[in-house]
């Protein structure tokens, strides 16, 4: 069972890239939270092929429908969602999904209905005889399925799966907005040979030495996020973005692919959540961010850094207003410190390129590979911020949420008083 973040707060999702709809329901995000379907557009519309020149040209709308978990007492204000209608057999039913209403406690179902799947452009990879291409799944999942497998769009495997971590992120990411101000952001740090000079943590890190203090109030929050948007790609450095751009356009020309790095952080973080070993919080983000797709490598603060450091120099201090600095990137024993949230996840090259390879057909007879068709990210890194944000703001409510499950209050176990 694929289930993301849990046990307390969890997403389920279901659906393939060429199929009909992506279905998603959000288990456990506590009642009472304030909830629109335009607030979840907003991230998936960052996350949609088509939102960036440098990415897909695939493009699909990825409008949200959702059709349960909200309530408020205007019917016709929770339900002036999209209009759903469907025959079967003849039959014609119609009703009006949600459109914003306040969380009851129970799942949260979703649906985004898929609207330019070009299934043709897959025929070469069809059956034993299909081709598989090189660092892709084609083969493995071919053979773990014993050939019954989707290859429209690589199937489950694609990366429109992630539709469901960024409807879950986007829920858990509000929560923990309205009770802590926490606030999940992605820049692009690297892509190719090219490298930024400004990091997110950098400039975090940078304002609390500066000001004292741990709360970075939402202006500078919002300033931070305009200065992201505007920029070609998802990235700080404009002039890195605009660079790595270029980059990007010519080795599309070339029918080739480029690795990148994105740093994810999240300012604001409650202090204490998360557990030590096992289930540590370290562990949770490590595995759910270095295991998204195409992902090779996850690094938490100062990553690979410390490795030629003593500890003297890499001991962040400690005063009574809190940490100094943040080598730690935030976690300690795999709990937070209320320091920002510091992760950056390396993504190899997108394995479906242009150029011919060396490969065998699923029946291992060997092949000189060449695509034939198809509509490709000629660099993951450039779409993959948002999701990198969801998955880690699922796993840090579910951490707050098993937190306060230690906090036991007899005076929240009364029905008529006490």
């Amino acid at each position: 069972m694929e289930i993301l973040g849990g046990p307390l707060f969890a997403v389920a999702g279901a659906g393939e890239s060429h199929g009909p709809a992506v279905t998603t329901i959000v288990f456990g995000c506590p009642p009472g939270l304030k909830l629109t379907r335009a607030q979840i557009q907003t991230y998936l519309d960052r996350r949609r092929p088509g939102s960036n020149r440098h990415g897909t040209p695939r493009n699909e709308k990825d409008k949200v429908i959702l059709l349960s978990g909200l309530y408020q007492d205007d019917h016709d204000a929770l339900t002036a969602g999209p209009d759903l209608q469907i025959t079967v057999a003849g039959a014609h039913f119609q009703t009006s999904a949600y459109e914003a209403g306040y969380t009851t406690g129970e799942p949260i179902s979703a649906i985004v209905l898929s609207a330019t799947p070009k299934s043709g452009h897959y025929a070469q990879f069809v059956g034993s005889e299909g081709a598989v291409r090189p660092g892709h799944t084609d083969l493995v999942k071919y053979h773990k399925s014993k050939g019954f497998v989707d290859v429209r769009g690589g199937g489950r495997s694609s990366y429109r799966s992630t539709i469901s971590d960024v409807i879950g992120g986007s829920i858990a990411r509000l929560y923990l907005q309205e009770l802590f101000g926490t606030v999940f952001l992605s820049s692009i740090s690297q892509v190719g040979p090219l490298q930024t000079s400004t990091t997110l943590s950098d400039h975090f890190n940078g304002w609390i030495q500066q000001h004292g203090r741990q709360t970075i109030p939402q202006e500078e929050i919002a300033r931070v996020q305009a200065q992201l948007a505007a920029s070609e790609i998802h990235s700080l450095d404009p002039d890195f973005a605009h660079a790595a751009g270029e980059l990007i356009k010519q080795t599309r020309l070339e029918g080739d692919s480029l690795g990148a790095a994105v740093e994810v952080v999240a300012v604001n973080v409650p202090a204490l959540a998360g557990d030590p070993l096992y289930h540590s919080l370290k562990v949770r983000l490590m595995g759910v961010l270095g295991g998204l797709h195409a992902a090779q490598s996850c690094e938490i603060g100062d990553g690979v850094q410390v490795i030629s450091r003593r500890g003297s120099q890499n001991n962040d201090p400690i005063r009574q207003t809190g940490y100094q600095a943040n080598s730690h990137g935030g976690l300690l024993g795999g709990i937070t410190t209320g320091m920002p949230l510091v992760c950056r996840v390396g993504f190899k090259p997108t394995s479906t390129i242009n150029k011919p390879q060396q490969s065998v057909r699923k029946n291992l007879e060997e092949i000189d590979f060449e695509l034939e068709k198809g509509r490709h990210d000629p660099c993951v890194g450039v779409r993959a911020g948002v999701t990198l944000e969801s998955r880690m703001a699922i796993e840090l409510l579910n951490a707050v949420l098993i937190h306060q499950a230690g906090q036991v209050d007899p005076q929240n176990f009364h029905l008529f008083g006490p």
